[in-house]
């Protein structure tokens, strides 16, 4: 079984095992620039999971370049801790690589203690918001000089590879770009003059390396920046590094200020895979395709169809390192899904926090989550079958203990369902999948539409109860919320009733803006249909946009903040925002809803009273904690964890790490 995908692959006189990558991604454990024992587990696991590069990064070489957010080998103080962090991951079957970052314009001024970040030209950065200070020669030299440096030490230290970050925006691109490159020396102006800097660098690199060892190259398959390069261009800039010495170009999409997706559910499976084969047709060197290639029929199809010769796994081995053993071994339903969330990785570098992951509780604590098989197994009882519970039944039972699962519904997933329903939010589901695969393999009873009383809890008397009972719609004092007319933001998620053609949705939370968005849609033509329309020219292209973008429903959000969005991620905050945009959603901030009886919406703003008439009226104000039998566990007498939405109303990586957190304290 995917033959393809565990074929080894020479890169330059180095053998790696699989054509399976672990991508520098930013993990935020320590802000000191060194590696600690943190950092040593989580790459230590990616390794022993089976993929055939673990790759180490970001790691900067000067604090300017880097600031206090990236690993840091710019003196030789560093190579000891590498040389024992790089021996791990050899030990573990994978080949050590290194990814050397600059950040240029995108260094953030508050982090460097007030200093300027350098860049080509004084071109202000709409990412970090700062106006950087134009290089001189003397700077691009030592820049150049620093890359190589690190390379140098990076090698000594043991990594079997070094990769240059030219992606995303960074230093490099800022040269390569038009847009910020304004420069009117030998660095700036033509196309040779831009390519010169990341040139010249690969080629003292390669000078310094020798002529055998693996020098790599992150680039932008196309910036997706108006007026910066484009896919074609980065055919010519490939063929420059190919020609300056590297062995391996890893092509991932745009800047990070780029108005189109790279990361979230919104992205097809596999979406940037043309980018891969774009540059594939241009240099002879082996090619690395990048971004949401989840499953491994995908990685194979991709290898196979040659559209590439690696794939990049890196927030999927982040949610399971050991998804290329499974995927090996034929386990693939057993693979913690990746639903590109985001949650837990891009929001929390957006925040300046460390890196976790809503599906994987262990994700980052390496050392310290630890699954072990119990001496004295317990009865335990789980009650609900949310994404909490699910996580607790399955830890508890992978320890040995002999679990029943209680839910009062006629399915597990709880909340999952609903959640998975907005547009782009199907991977959810892969969650679903996957509880159920576990709860198979480990025998776990399950007890389908049973609601769970002291009684019954009496009758099973188990050693230990996990409550898990989630949450319900919270009903608002708002005059006429009964009404008819009215319905929860829940019910139209899970149910899809008909509704009219006007429709209020009361609550601009993630909830919220997700419902309107869903209800938007309504009438507008599917992917498909339009792939067949545009394929055979039966719809102008202005008529196509139109036709994904006006449906049958009128939708109005009403928030009583001064901004929506409230609980929606930081790092795709702008995606949902700008399709609520698209889709003609009308918003009206700073309004205190009064009353929806018979679907008018009276509210104040400024001072004001004003009522709009509608069809249909969806609660959307969030939700409540649902403790029916929580509230009376302190009298049974029996040991206890509630947990999730029980607690809180949360989100969905709260339950899954709180109710594995709950599986280990049971002992």
């Amino acid at each position: 079984m995917f033959e393809m995908l565990f074929r080894p692959i020479a890169i330059n006189k180095t053998v790696v095992k699989n054509r399976i990558a672990y991508p520098s991604l930013g993990l935020l454990y320590s802000l000191d620039g060194k590696l600690n024992d943190r950092y040593r587990n989580f790459y230590r696991e990616r390794a022993r999971g089976g993929a055939g590069i673990v790759t180490v990064g970001p790691v900067g070489f000067d604090f300017v370049g880097s600031g206090p957010v990236a690993l840091q080998i710019g003196s030789d103080d560093a190579i000891d801790d590498f040389k024992e962090l790089t021996k791990m991951i050899k030990d573990e079957g994978a080949c050590a690589w290194i990814q050397l970052f600059h950040a240029g314009a995108y260094s953030y001024s508050k982090l460097l203690g007030g200093i300027d970040p350098i860049a080509p030209s004084a071109v202000y950065s709409n990412y970090s918001k700062t106006m950087p200070r134009e290089m001189t020669l003397e700077d691009i030299k030592q820049v150049q000089q620093g890359f190589v440096d690190a390379a140098a030490r990076a090698k000594e230290a043991g990594f079997d590879g070094v990769e240059i970050i030219g992606s995303a925006g960074y230093l490099i691109t800022q040269f390569l770009s038009p847009l910020t490159n304004k420069r009117t020396d030998e660095y700036g102006g033509s196309f040779e003059n831009r390519t010169r800097f990341p040139r010249e660098i690969i080629e003292m690199m390669r000078k310094r390396l020798g002529p055998d060892y693996p020098i790599s190259i992150r680039m932008a398959g196309n910036d997706f920046v108006p007026g910066s390069n484009t896919d074609e261009d980065a055919r010519a800039i490939a063929k420059v590094y190919e020609k300056a010495g590297v062995d391996l170009i890893n092509v991932t999409g745009g800047w990070h200020e780029s108005r189109i997706p790279q990361l979230p559910m919104e992205l097809p499976r596999g979406v940037y895979s043309y980018l891969a084969l774009n540059i594939k047709k241009a240099v002879n060197v082996p090619v690395i395709a990048s971004n949401r290639i989840s499953d491994p029929y995908l990685a194979e199809q991709i290898i196979k169809d040659g559209i590439a010769d690696m794939v990049n796994l890196g927030r999927v081995l982040i949610a399971d390192p050991y998804w290329p053993q499974k995927a090996k071994s034929g386990r693939v339903d057993e693979i913690i899904p990746c639903i590109a969330c985001s949650q837990g990785c891009t929001d929390q570098l957006f925040s300046a926090k460390p890196v976790f992951c809503l599906a994987n509780p262990r994700a980052g604590y390496e050392g310290e989550r630890i699954v072990k098989k119990t001496a004295t197994p317990k009865k335990v009882m789980v009650i609900g079958a949310g994404p909490g519970g699910l996580q607790a039944a399955i830890t508890a039972a992978e320890m040995g203990h002999e679990v029943s699962l209680y839910e009062k519904s006629n399915d597990i997933g709880g909340q999952l369902w609903i959640a998975a329903v907005p547009p782009h939010k199907g991977e959810i589901l892969e969650l679903i999948r996957y509880f159920d695969t576990m709860i198979e393999k480990y025998d776990i009873d399950i007890y389908l539409e049973t609601e769970v009383t002291i009684d019954l809890i009496k009758e099973v008397n188990p050693d230990f109860i996990i409550a898990a009972e989630g949450a319900e719609p919270l009903i608002p004092p708002i005059e006429g919320i009964d009404d008819p007319k009215v319905i929860s933001a829940w019910d139209v998620l899970k149910n899809d009733p008909p509704l009219g053609e006007k429709i209020a949705v009361i609550g601009g939370g993630a909830v919220g803006l997700e419902t309107a968005e869903f209800l938007a849609l309504k009438g507008t033509i599917s992917p498909e249909t339009l792939y067949f329309l545009f394929r055979y020219e039966a719809e102008s292209v202005d008529r196509l946009r139109e036709l994904i973008t006006k449906g049958t429903k009128e939708v109005t959000v009403f928030e009583m903040l001064p901004k929506v969005g409230k609980g929606v991620g930081k790092s795709t905050k702008w995606v949902l925002m700008g399709n609520i945009e698209r889709l003609n959603v009308n918003v009206i901030t700073n309004a205190r809803v009064i009353s929806v009886k018979d679907a008018t919406v009276k509210y104040e703003i400024n001072g004001k009273i004003e009522s709009a008439q509608f069809d249909n009226v969806v609660n959307a104000v969030g939700s409540r904690s649902v403790r029916n039998v929580a509230d009376k566990l302190d009298g049974v007498g029996i040991p206890f964890k509630v947990i999730g939405d029980s607690v809180r109303p949360a989100q969905i990586h709260d339950a899954i790490h709180e109710g594995f957190l709950a599986a280990l304290e049971i002992g």
